[in-house]
């Protein structure tokens, strides 16, 4: 990996910025997939996945039967974990949830706030050469933990057949309602129009390839909501001379591992640490089963030496990094200044793989940048909230007033007459 010495402000754009796939039909490409799905639904989805996923692809619902038998094809190992994964998902969740409280603004007008959940939601589950089935965690139990009615998941199947048997037995555990055989861009058409058989959906979620992202962003702009947006993957490393450069390379590399677009930074004011980390990551790249992957995603990370921990404070907030590992000697008190991230790993024992399958907090996190302005999937992503008033006749008779001189204001004057006509019956 590149080592940079105390980089100029005028230089922090170059190098913060995130590898991009160009592709000029990708717009045109997606934007025929979403056409063609939303005119000819279950055909146009079996024509797409026998193309891009199972050429003998021969209906989109999971059965029931094929749902049941995926626990008999997966370790106990596997199943134990995925048990306890879900718990403490489940647990951090669950605390998340908002009791509604009535406040009285003045006397006589009360207001209050409730959460009501969206009744059906849409997951997207990549297939891929990795079965991310700990998304569908992070997904569907705070889904069901918000009283979602219906739960419906896209993912794909493999080239030869089938899903992965993890994928359908985490869903399975984690409360998914329907599963159906669909993958790319057609899925995410799937859900945003609905076909013959997948049902439409008020909001999608879950990450994808570039062709699935740009398909959420579209059907975004015609009235579905997403999650967030999304790009590939990322972590940065805030560390000290008092991190473990063998720990801060696998943090890097596990990162790396996503994809060829992913990438990995490591800010730090120990050259020491800076060199020793760079040597790690050749050593330990070295057996890694995804290895091609991680050495493409590893030329667009880099290791960023300053002399001041101040500058690494403004370019750790700057770049607002999905993941941020803050392997230094106080994490705790250095994490009061951290105003950008998606997740927080504090100290050199919390690996960023820990959020990413079984801690308990949410995965699926803002990239790109967009920690700015951007929470990770929560409980509230999953729900509206609707708030509620109650005025008194002796509220409206002190409210009445004041909403009448604002409404002459704005020449409203249909406004004023709403209030006008009640208290004139008083």
């Amino acid at each position: 990996m590149e080592i940079i010495v105390n980089p100029s402000k005028q230089e922090w754009n170059d190098l913060l910025r995130r590898p991009l796939i160009e592709n000029k039909q990708l717009e045109s490409t997606v934007s025929e997939i979403l056409a063609d799905v939303k005119q000819r639904g279950d055909e146009a989805v079996l024509e797409y996945s026998r193309k891009f996923d199972n050429p003998n692809i021969q209906s989109l619902e999971v059965s029931y039967t094929e749902i049941e038998s995926a626990q008999h094809h997966i370790s106990p190992d596997l199943k134990h974990a995925i048990v306890t994964a879900i718990k403490n998902i489940h647990t951090f969740h669950e605390r998340q949830e908002e009791i509604p409280s009535v406040t009285e603004t003045m006397y006589g007008v009360k207001c209050w706030r409730k959460s009501v959940a969206i009744e059906r939601v849409g997951l997207y589950i990549p297939g891929g050469s990795a079965p991310l089935f700990s998304t569908i965690l992070m997904l569907a139990i705070p889904a069901k933990i918000a009283g979602c009615k219906e739960i419906i998941l896209c993912t794909p199947e493999s080239k030869q057949g089938g899903i992965h048997p993890a994928i359908l037995y985490a869903a399975q555990q984690a409360g998914v309602t329907k599963i159906f055989r669909a993958g790319g861009a057609q899925a995410i058409a799937a859900m945003a129009y609905g076909t013959q058989t997948i049902p439409h959906v008020y909001k999608i979620f879950g990450p994808g390839n570039q062709f699935v992202t740009k398909a959420k962003m579209m059907v975004a702009m015609q009235g579905i909501a997403i999650d967030m947006p999304a790009g590939p993957s990322e972590v940065m490393v805030v560390a000290d001379e008092t991190a473990k450069p063998a720990f801060i390379a696998a943090d890097l590399l596990s990162q790396c591992e996503h994809g060829m677009d992913s990438q990995a930074i490591l800010l730090t004011t120990s050259m020491d640490i800076a060199q020793q980390t760079a040597a790690e990551v050749d050593t330990q790249l070295a057996v890694l089963s995804r290895k091609e992957l991680a050495e493409s995603s590893a030329q667009n990370s880099k290791i960023i030496v300053f002399d001041s921990m101040s500058d690494v404070e403004h370019m750790m907030n700057e770049y607002a990094p999905e993941h941020l590992i803050l392997s230094v000697e106080s994490p705790f008190q250095f994490s009061k200044k951290v105003i950008n991230a998606g997740s927080v790993f504090l100290g050199n024992y919390s690996p960023e793989s820990a959020g990413d399958y079984a801690s308990g907090t949410n995965h699926t996190l803002p990239t790109n940048g967009y920690a700015k302005a951007y929470s990770g999937v929560s409980l509230d992503s999953f729900v509206k909230k609707i708030t509620f008033q109650e005025i008194t006749q002796e509220g409206l008779q002190t409210l009445g007033p004041i909403i009448e001189t604002m409404a002459s204001a704005e020449m409203l004057d249909a406004h004023k007459h709403a209030v006008r006509v009640r208290l004139n019956s008083l």
